[in-house]
């Protein structure tokens, strides 16, 4: 279950991504630009594991530690990966402490060989797994769901004639979230869960295959898009090419629409839909729902600008940039105290004050969690001479926790859960507060099936609820 950090943004959840040459050219070059180009999904450790196929069964290399890729891992390191099949993690925690043992990929030596995986999501039944575990005396304590989902593969081989039976009686037994690729001394295999709540996606690069969390990690090493995984679906790259277990299959599909909103990253695709497109089209429903009197309509950066911009078109404004966001401003920089962290606010972002001197703004931006920020640019507006401005939110008020992997607050520590949207309209300092209505979430992705239970409270897995 999330931990419910109190933080200003809604945090990303992990990225994974995993490569096969069957040639026998070494993957951690690959993997390496493949997080970089995940890194907006988490920030906070990183690391790779391959395998030689050509070598000893189970000569495998792994490398981790905290941090962004590009601080965990220098050429030297690479160098040291020898292998020519490769799995990689970026994480953000949303169950188990921030620090280096609970980075992933997880390796683990059983009787049978070496694992290692790499785990996106969130288990609803951890603890029966647990529990279960625990009887059997294979394990007695975990502190992550990946541990988990680890350690049933490792059992479940003992009894079986491949890793592939072993992982899929482990994902039949798997409540929740989860997008997985996995490694054995000779494959990869990638396991999406059957409601699609979290993304995974399929690629090949000459005689390569990857599996990624997002589309925009194949084009970043140069691969095609061949599909997304499907919801349920087992897919298995060995030597002998690919092949896919669609056991788990079922009709009932849930996507999580904040992979729209806010995750994925603005050029990739999950399934059939354009987050940028997406996106914009956001943009356009709050247009319509919530017009405004304003000269121009402008977004927050990154996360807004998007949303902004069809805005604009729909509502046949301009479309302006107002502030200019310092991109060299490190990921920890400090802020102990209120005072600092308002600092922080206007060091990240400098209202430029000719676009706005005199206007009246319409301000998009993807999520109010406490206000703090939001308000804070919403006064550097004003001082820098603006006159109205009316602020639309391109997702609905989080209502209710998320137990799949994305980081929402628990319930008494949301601000919409708490206040009306008059209070938080005055409590931000803007002349109007418009939100994103749940009924018109739907129409951003195409119709396709969503979990928007933060906004709406209906869960796609029965047994959970607000009261947990």
């Amino acid at each position: 279950m999330t931990t419910g950090n109190l933080n200003e943004r809604i945090h990303e959840e992990c990225g994974v991504f995993g490569i096969y040459n069957p040639g026998g050219e070494d993957a951690a070059g690959s993997v390496y630009y493949g997080l970089a180009s995940l890194q907006h999904r988490g920030q906070e450790s990183c690391g790779i594991a391959v395998f030689d196929t050509n070598g000893p069964k189970g000569n495998m290399n792994a490398h981790k530690g905290m941090g962004l890729v590009n601080e965990v891992f220098k050429e030297h390191t690479l160098k040291e990966l020898h292998g020519n099949l490769g799995i990689g993690h970026v994480r953000y925690s949303t169950t188990g402490a921030a620090d280096i043992s609970n980075a992933q990929p997880l390796v683990l030596n059983y009787i049978k060989g070496t694992l290692a995986l790499a785990h996106n999501g969130n288990l609803v039944n951890t603890e029966e797994l647990r529990t279960e575990l625990a009887r059997t005396g294979a394990i007695f304590q975990t502190t992550t769901d990946s541990e988990i989902i680890a350690y049933e593969i490792a059992r479940a081989r003992v009894h079986t004639h491949s890793v592939e039976e072993a992982i899929a009686r482990t994902a039949a037994r798997l409540k929740g979230s989860y997008g997985l690729v996995i490694a054995s001394a000779r494959k990869l295999i990638g396991v999406r869960d059957p409601l699609g709540l979290r993304p995974l996606c399929l690629g090949k690069r000459e005689n390569s295959y990857i599996i990624a969390s997002e589309s925009c990690a194949l084009t970043a090493i140069g691969a095609e898009f061949l599909r997304d995984i499907r919801p349920g679906e087992i897919v298995t790259i060995s030597p002998e090419g690919l092949s896919s277990n669609m056991d788990m299959y079922q009709e009932k599909h849930a996507h999580c629409i904040f992979e729209y909103i806010y995750f994925a990253r603005l050029d990739s695709t999950i399934d059939g839909i354009s987050v940028y497109k997406s996106r914009k089209r956001a943009g356009a429903a709050l247009a319509k729902a919530y017009p405004a009197k304003a000269d121009l309509v402008t977004g927050i950066p990154d996360s807004g600008i998007t949303a902004a911009r069809g805005y604009a078109e729909e509502a046949g404004l301009p479309f302006e940039l107002a502030f200019y966001k310092n991109s060299y401003v490190g990921r920890t920089f400090i802020k102990p105290t209120q005072k600092e962290r308002e600092s922080s606010v206007r060091l990240k972002l400098s209202v430029l004050k000719d676009t706005v001197k005199g206007k009246d703004i319409i301000l998009v931006d993807d999520s109010i969690v406490r206000g703090t920020t939001i308000a804070s640019l919403i006064h550097l507006l004003k001082q820098a001479g603006a006159g109205k401005v009316h602020v639309r939110i391109s997702s609905p008020p989080f209502l209710y926790p998320c137990y799949y992997g994305t980081d929402v607050p628990s319930g008494n520590q949301l601000l919409a859960a708490s206040h009306t949207i008059g209070e938080i309209c005055r409590m931000i300092g803007a002349d109007s507060l418009g939100y994103m209505r749940v009924e018109d979430l739907s129409s951003t992705v195409d119709g396709l099936p969503l979990c928007k239970a933060c906004f709406d409270s209906h869960y796609p897995i029965e047994g959970i609820s607000p009261a947990g």
